[in-house]
């Protein structure tokens, strides 16, 4: 049964890979290791119950509605406009600095594409101009994208939370030192290629009307709304304390109804998009997550998950490198990492103490490892928004972007675990 579930799983991710529906995949390979091992009826339990998980769901949801709005407003526009200007005038560092701003920006932003398409229209012509060639700009924003394993809005860091009996920005504490130390290595890493192969600031000139027409005239309180939530969250957490704490839900529903305020756009539209937002969370995320549960269920039943606990207990470096670089192979095959890391988290990071690791350690170098590798993939849905931005085909940024990311998530491993 252990070696039917394995073909299983293959085919599972095999299928996620030819881009057929995630969700579908899930839960039919779900559905057929539960019926397999006899007690279908425990995976069902487990789809439904995550629709009702108090600690995810309404995280989730409104962190959706909030970016939504955020980007109907067009705050999330005037951030991106601010943050282009400063680097407009630093050229020398304008190669990290887009990888970095680009990965703060995915903080406020979480959404991978989102923030690609919002940063991209405007960065990539700004790197354009001061001669940076297309496949090295589009790059440059691409590697910025896994800055959302520090948002408290991604899937992960509330599932972890909820496993470890924390709040979400103790999981985000515990690895924010190691993960802005990899993203400074990865841009810094990405310099260095652009120097040694001739693509950075100068190697090219396209003039400077390609900059005058992406850019807007920067409204700053707008561009302040998006990373309200942010600072509230940090200045409240039980490491700061500055101010009384708050949940996420609730920062991010403050931010919302000061983008109402400070905007003031036709009320009943930004309620539109704020529900919008959360419905399309709820089917999008919340989706996906159940659909995981019923195929982690499915794993346990026909015994796959007890296998492969043995055999991680035999070992605490195959434990380690599969944290990270299961999700992170996955993810750069597929697009997504969403799948193995919620698959991996479910099963086998609730055991950590069983491989001396900590349960918060094992479960964000999981979700890390996923996102650093879908940073890297030439099918992920950023990827192919950029480079269609840039003129470029995809695997450009793969060859660019591929010594970064495994750097990166060795920092990381090394670092946390």
């Amino acid at each position: 049964m252990v070696w039917i579930g394995i073909a299983i799983v293959f085919a599972t991710f095999y299928f996620i890979i030819k881009n057929y529906e995630t969700r579908l995949v899930l839960i039919l390979s779900g559905v057929i290791m539960a019926a397999l091992g006899g007690n279908i009826v425990s995976s069902v339990n487990a789809f439904v119950k995550e629709f009702t998980n108090s600690g995810l769901v309404p995280t989730i949801c409104i962190v959706m509605g909030f970016s939504y709005v955020m980007d109907y407003t067009g705050c999330s526009k005037h951030l991106v406009a601010f943050l282009t200007n400063l680097l407009k005038k630093v050229p020398l560092i304008i190669i990290p600095g887009s990888v970095l701003v680009t990965f703060f920006l995915n903080i406020a932003i979480p959404s991978a594409a989102g923030v690609a398409a919002a940063v991209g229209t405007l960065l990539i012509p700004t790197l354009l101009a001061v001669g940076v060639r297309p496949a090295m700009a589009a790059s440059a924003v691409f590697l910025g994208t896994w800055g959302s394993v520090m948002s408290p809005g991604l899937m992960f860091n509330p599932q972890v939370a909820e496993m470890a009996g924390v709040d979400v920005m103790t999981v985000i504490a515990t690895f924010s030192k190691q993960v802005l130390l990899a993203a400074l290595a990865a841009a810094l890493i990405l310099m260095v290629i652009a120097h040694i192969k001739k693509e950075g600031v100068g190697s090219q000139r396209l003039g400077d009307e390609i900059v005058e027409s992406a850019s807007i005239k920067i409204n700053y309180l707008f561009a302040l709304i998006p990373v309200l939530p942010i600072v509230l969250l940090v200045l409240g957490s039980k490491q700061v304390q500055l101010i009384p704490e708050f949940t996420v839900p609730q920062a991010m529903l403050l931010g919302t109804a000061l983008g109402f305020v400070v905007t003031r756009k036709h009320f009943g539209d930004m309620t539109k998009q704020f529900f919008r937002g959360v419905g399309d969370g709820f089917c999008d995320v919340v989706g996906i997550i159940a659909a995981a549960a019923m195929f982690i269920q499915g794993m346990q039943v026909i015994g796959l998950t007890d296998a492969l606990l043995d055999m991680m207990k035999g070992s605490q470096q195959i434990a380690k490198f599969t944290a990270a670089f299961g999700p992170f192979i996955i993810a750069a095959i597929s697009g997504t990492g969403n799948a193995a890391a919620l698959a991996f988290n479910g099963a086998v990071t609730p055991h950590a103490a069983t491989f001396g690791y900590g349960i918060i350690e094992m479960g964000s170098m999981v979700q890390i490892g996923g996102g650093l590798g879908r940073t890297m993939s030439p099918v992920a849905p950023s990827a192919i928004i950029l480079a269609k931005i840039a003129g470029i085909n995809p695997m450009e940024i793969t060859k660019r972007n591929m010594i970064p990311t495994i750097v990166a998530t060795f920092i990381v491993l090394f670092t946390l675990m």
